[in-house]
């Protein structure tokens, strides 16, 4: 069996030109392990505001971890029901709320399937169906009990949810939030290929954010990009082999197996991370026509999506914010009007 992770951090290629040391200030920049992940941030503003942003993402991550024994969620899980508190709760909120609006594609819920495969520890395998099909009636976000006004969670007799598809999103959104309350009007923060921008350049230009070939190693796009976050799923990012099949990470809630869309690349625009975190894996389970559908009926986001075959697809919005890498010039690429 082949095992492949590919880091995060790698499957997103940032580009940051147009700045000289002469017409711009010189940023701080920091480095830090969180989420499961390494993550890299660029902030023009105060040298301290890398720690408190490590801080605000580590105490975020202390409630929501399904690993720490000591996080609220995990306590959650290992009972049956508890209390969400602070940003926790709001961030809870945001992920039913993408729940219902993928119609499940995206699931909380999906996390006993996820660790049935071994991509919770490691330890990849190919369950047996039988285990599948006895873990997918847990997986259905709608019998989830949340209370929104208390932050009190409630779960069906074996049930477990799991907020990471939203997580990493949300901290992002959270910790540019906070930088520009600290008067910072330019900062790229990469957390672990999630990408948030505040502002565009110093210099004025917009963030020139590479996003990857999903069936290679260079960068395949670059989208232009200004004060807004850009997440990409794809299946490179985390999978195994196992005679000659290949599994990756994104599951399929309505199956218990690894989507097969015919995407293999998702990647979304938008002003809030935490909801680009969401709908680049619910996206990536639906297919282009539903996900394309979806965006139609929807104003808060734009999209790239990637299929098997190798044909690139963007949403109008990006018409004019996206360009092909020299290297893929000639890869076909198509626009979905409204």
């Amino acid at each position: 069996m082949k095992k492949h992770f590919i880091s995060a951090m790698l499957s997103a290629l940032l580009f940051l030109t147009g700045c000289s040391a002469e017409s711009s200030p010189e940023p701080v920049q920091g480095t830090f392990f969180a989420m499961d992940t390494v993550m890299d941030f660029t902030i023009y503003g105060e040298s301290g505001l890398i720690d408190q942003s490590e801080s605000l993402i580590a105490s975020l991550e202390s409630l929501v971890s399904v690993t720490d024994a000591n996080s609220e969620l995990y306590a959650i899980n290992q009972t049956g029901s508890g209390t969400l508190t602070g940003k926790a709760s709001s961030l809870m909120e945001q992920a039913l709320e993408i729940c219902r609006r993928t119609d499940g594609a995206l699931d909380l819920s999906i996390y006993p399937i996820v660790r049935a495969w071994g991509f919770t520890t490691g330890s990849y395998q190919v369950p047996d169906e039988a285990e599948i099909q006895a873990l997918l009636p847990l997986v259905d976000y709608r019998k989830i009990q949340y209370d929104a006004a208390t932050g009190t969670v409630t779960l069906p007799e074996g049930m477990e949810i799991d907020l990471g598809s939203v997580a990493k999103g949300y901290a992002g959104q959270l910790a540019a939030q906070m930088l520009r309350e600290h008067g910072v009007q330019s900062a790229l923060l990469n957390l672990g290929g999630n990408v948030q921008t505040v502002g565009a350049k110093p210099d004025g230009s917009p963030w020139q954010i590479g996003i990857k070939d999903p069936q290679g190693e260079d960068a395949m796009m670059v989208l232009s990009v200004e004060d807004q976050a850009v997440v990409t799923s794809g299946g490179y990012e985390r999978y195994f082999e196992q005679d000659g099949q290949t599994y990756w990470h994104i599951m399929d809630p309505s199956t218990g197996h690894p989507a097969d869309s015919g995407l293999i690349s998702v990647t979304i625009v938008g002003d809030e991370g935490v909801v680009c975190d969401g709908l680049s894996t619910a996206l990536f389970v639906m297919g282009l026509e539903k996900a394309a559908d979806l965006w139609a009926q929807s104003g808060d986001f734009e999209a790239v999506f990637v299929t098997a075959s190798g044909e690139v697809y963007i949403t109008e919005g990006l018409r004019d914010r996206f360009a092909l890498t020299e290297q893929y010039a000639d890869t076909p690429v198509s626009v979905i009007e409204r």
